[in-house]
């Protein structure tokens, strides 16, 4: 009975991702059964309008939807895209324009107040966690009709108790609208509320937001040299912890401004051991063109809880990254990457598939 609920539970899971995946914008062959009966229908001569009338009225002339078994082909495209998917290892996967730019790493969103008559209240900061110890400067626009008084305050608090911890006042810079002032960030680790208060039109108005305080993790001190091994890259990159512990590095890999793949590791550093190698994967390199260096991007190490309940630690490498010349990468080919247990995976979806 268990082999029976868990087998249907892997039928529906499969068939709702089938289904997804036939109604993705991204799904452009898997109805061109479909496409084929329209386009021959549109070319198809018509050579009298009561053959017309005819075929329109006669059930036996429409077409007729595919043969194979829907859930059958739901599965088996589930298995193609999972195949195609594990050809890569967990720690170098393929990385496009349009996810490198989604990742922002350190990074504040503006949050916007909407105020009356199209009117916005801005905070921004320049990043989102900063280090204990760093200053944080703040930054506040006011746009709109509304009468806004000569100076901001700004206090951060405690989220669970609201107690404010630290203060201070924005006064107008540069330009009518424009505030700006620094905190300090000289606070124990977690996450944070951001209160700037402005008066407006007399009276008080408050924009809250949050931004996260990390301890000192310890010091990014640059890269080794680059070599191959076996169909990888390996790229040593150098960070002094503070503490011994187990550390989760990632970064983005680029062929000059082109993205190509996010790495992540993770290794155990302390006193005696301060490299953890980044793996660039064939998969990933093997066909791309590369004239002068690579780049590091986006650098991010992650302290991992020591016990379950701790605080994950973030740190993040130097805005502009590292660049680096690596070494002949002509042995590199697109061989897709071992896994037996995602190989038993995408089989037995293909047996699933082939009993329908």
């Amino acid at each position: 009975m268990p082999g029976k609920v868990a087998l249907l539970l892997t039928l529906v899971t499969a068939g709702v991702v089938g289904a997804g995946y036939l109604l993705s914008a991204d799904n452009h062959t898997d109805f061109s059964w479909f496409s084929k009966v329209v386009d021959s229908a549109e070319t198809a001569p018509v050579q009298s309008a009561g053959l017309a009338r005819q075929s329109s009225t006669d059930p036996s002339a429409e077409p007729e939807p595919p043969p194979d078994n829907a859930l059958g082909f739901m599965l088996a495209s589930v298995a193609d895209q999972y195949a195609e998917t594990t050809r890569y290892p967990p720690w170098s996967i393929p990385l496009s324009p349009e996810q490198a730019n989604a990742y922002g790493g350190n990074h504040y969103e503006p949050v916007s107040l909407p105020l009356e008559g199209d009117g916005q209240f801005t905070v921004t900061l320049e990043k989102y966690r900063f280090t204990a110890g760093e200053q944080i400067l703040v930054a506040a626009a006011i746009r709109g009709s509304q009468v806004v008084g000569r100076s901001l305050s700004a206090t951060l608090e405690r989220p669970e108790s609201r107690d404010a911890i630290a203060g201070t006042t924005l006064e107008e810079a540069g330009s009518p609208g424009y505030f700006e002032g620094v905190l300090s960030a000289d606070e124990s680790p977690g996450e944070y509320r951001l209160i700037v208060e402005a008066r407006l039109d007399g009276k008080p108005v408050r924009h809250v937001s949050t931004l996260a305080i990390e301890p000192y993790l310890g010091e990014f001190e640059g890269l080794g040299d680059a070599r191959i091994q076996g169909n990888n890259l390996i790229i040593p990159v150098r960070f002094s912890p503070e503490d011994s512990g187990y550390y989760a590095l990632s970064a983005q890999l680029f062929v000059g401004q082109r993205p190509v793949a996010q790495l992540q590791m993770e290794k155990r550093l302390d006193s005696t051991s301060n490299t953890i190698n980044l793996k660039a994967h064939g998969t990933v390199l093997a066909d791309q063109t590369v004239d002068g260096q690579l780049q590091l991007k986006n650098l991010q190490i992650r302290q991992l809880p020591a016990r379950p309940g701790d605080r994950t630690n973030y740190a993040f490498g130097p805005d502009e990254g590292y660049a680096f010349t690596p070494p002949d990468l002509g042995s590199l080919t697109d061989t897709p990457a071992v896994n037996p247990e995602s190989e038993q995976r995408a089989a037995l979806l293909r047996q699933l598939a082939d009993k329908f």
